[in-house]
């Protein structure tokens, strides 16, 4: 009996001095460049619901993302103000429904027009239709508007629509942001979780260690003040006295950290640039203050008559097909006075 326990105690003996195997595994499958998540814009189809063809890409969820980031509006607003301030208004369409046209056929890629007619059929006036519940009917010519944004009624006069071109079908525009817009989101994001970082006052948490003779009162204690320190009003003092303790008995031990100005920065950063480069959009026409020793972004009015000359110019001779549309100069630019002193092209 003795031996039989003896070699059951060296058995256990050797199998508790051998070490525990290495565990290893590995997640998150391969992301291809070309395709995977990225082919959901190859799908981008209007599909036939029976009255009207549907939006490849949702018009509500266009308009929510105009807000997603300060750089992705004002971008669009910049373009906007540009083509209004160099617009003449004609008996046919006015400035105010020219302007919420721009602002239709830059944030959702479509813009549509209500030809009024007179007595005699001759164009009276043009009216704006709003994008976002305008859709266009199996029918060439057939328009609907979404009353309530669910049911579909026929417009009664024509409609007239301008779209920016798709790679994918052509009954309406895809916006040319659409590559920039999960920077926005991340743009987005990363202010409002630095947001709520400063409201919880709790940040991103901690392990409070202690290890002396405390008892549960005091614990209890210690709990309420912890408790009473997040939420509004954070970075609070916190006040413990331990008699006769050290002071190694009570130990913060933090289990994640923001970088306060790095990571935030960089994110935002690095963001607005994806969203610049997909609007096109000096910086400087933005206000955006160049980085602390850098030499600046250049003379701000070369960079507007550029801006015009690449971006508000193609702009307006897309607006420009509304006159071949309906056979009136209902859409008339004023030429265009270069602000940094070179000739403009004729």
């Amino acid at each position: 009996m003795t031996t039989f326990a003896n070699d059951n105690r060296a058995e256990a003996t050797t199998i508790a001095a051998q070490p525990s195997p290495v565990q290893a595994f590995s997640f998150g499958d391969p992301e291809p460049v070309l395709g995977g998540r990225r082919a959901i814009l190859d799908m981008c189809e209007c599909v036939n619901n029976g009255q009207y063809w549907e939006p490849p890409l949702p018009m509500e969820g266009l308009a929510r993302a105009y807000w997603a980031s300060p750089h992705h509006s004002s971008a669009m607003q910049l373009k906007r103000n540009r083509l209004i301030s160099a617009f003449i208004p004609s008996r046919w369409l006015s400035r105010k429904a020219f302007a919420a046209l721009v602002q239709d056929y830059l944030v959702l890629a479509n813009g549509y027009l209500e030809v009024r007619v007179n007595r005699l059929g001759g164009v009276l006036r043009l009216d704006h239709a709003l994008a976002k519940y305008t859709r266009r009917g199996l029918e060439d010519g057939q328009f609907f508007y979404l009353e309530n944004g669910v049911s579909p009624v026929e417009f009664d006069t024509q409609v007239i629509q301008i779209t920016q071109p798709d790679l994918n079908q052509e009954y309406y525009g895809i916006p040319e942001y659409v590559s920039a817009l999960q920077s926005a989101f991340l743009n987005e994001a990363a202010t409002l979780f630095r947001r709520k970082y400063y409201e919880n006052g709790s940040h991103a948490g901690y392990i409070m260690h202690a290890k002396g003779q405390f008892t549960n009162i005091d614990t209890d204690t210690l709990k309420e003040a912890l408790r009473r320190s997040k939420g509004p009003g954070n970075f609070r003092s916190l006040f413990v006295q331990t008699p006769e303790g050290k002071d190694t008995e009570i130990k913060i031990i933090p289990i994640a950290q923001l970088g306060a100005s790095d990571e935030f920065l960089g994110i935002k950063g690095t963001s607005r640039d994806d969203i610049l480069a997909a609007h096109r959009v000096p910086p400087q026409l933005l206000g955006i203050v160049p980085a602390q020793g850098s030499s600046g972004f250049g003379n701000p009015l070369q960079a507007t008559d550029m801006f015009d000359e690449l971006e508000i110019t193609p702009i307006q001779a897309a607006l420009l097909d509304i006159n071949e549309q309906i056979g009136v100069e209902a859409v008339k630019f004023a030429a265009r006075v270069p602000l940094a002193g070179t000739p403009a092209k004729a």
